[in-house]
């Protein structure tokens, strides 16, 4: 049964719990000593995600195509 966990992990190297649900699914559901397999990655800083999509926005705003959505030859195919 998979469940996401949220840790924090301290200067120790120990992972603790980030949040009380995650307290919660490892003190009632995995057994003392139990192995567990994991895939871990960070979040995402959320004021550097804004800043990224508000970069995307602004070349955007700028951007200006050229030479229109379909080339001369498609045009020429479409219009015989």
């Amino acid at each position: 049964m998979a469940h996401e966990l949220q840790l924090i992990k301290q200067s120790s190297g120990i992972l603790i719990p980030a949040t009380p649900e995650t307290s919660e699914i490892l003190q009632s559901k995995i057994k003392l000593g139990a192995v567990l397999v994991a895939e871990f990655r960070q979040v995402r800083n959320p004021a550097f995600h804004r800043r990224f999509f508000a970069l995307l926005n602004l070349g955007f705003e700028y951007w200006e195509p050229t030479g229109g959505a379909i080339s001369a030859n498609e045009r020429k195919l479409v219009n015989g």
